[in-house]
């Protein structure tokens, strides 16, 4: 379910809002539906890296992907499809500590259980 969330706003919302948006919508999806530190790290990883491919596709396929073959032999990438992999690498990178972050937020607010409560006391 957070992987969901994450993908289908931060797709729909892309074209709208900066790059570092994508941070704000995994952190406050996280905050909504995170459960597990694992789960909202890849959640947030997998769905911003996915996103991150599908708009970079999006908007290079129409120029037959002249600008990202130029951008790669700037930095000396043998391709453009590495430049585009290395590129949604960092987008997964944000949006999965993103998510983790706002899983970690949520637990520093909850109400320990009882059972927890016990715990810390003895």
């Amino acid at each position: 379910m957070l992987f969901i969330l994450i993908f289908i706003i931060s797709l729909a919302t892309s074209y709208v809002l900066p790059w570092w948006a994508v941070a704000a919508i995994a952190f406050a999806m996280s905050v909504y539906a995170g459960t597990r530190p694992r789960q909202a790290f890849w959640s947030g990883f997998g769905a911003i890296f996915l996103v991150w491919i599908i708009i970079a596709l999006f908007k290079s396929i129409p120029n037959n992907h002249m600008l990202a073959k130029r951008v790669a032999e700037l930095f000396g990438l043998p391709n453009w499809l590495l430049l585009l992999f290395v590129t949604a690498l960092i987008g997964g990178l944000v949006g999965g500590l993103a998510a983790l972050a706002g899983l970690y937020v949520k637990r520093v607010f909850e109400k320990p259980s009882e059972s927890e409560f016990t715990e810390l006391k003895n």
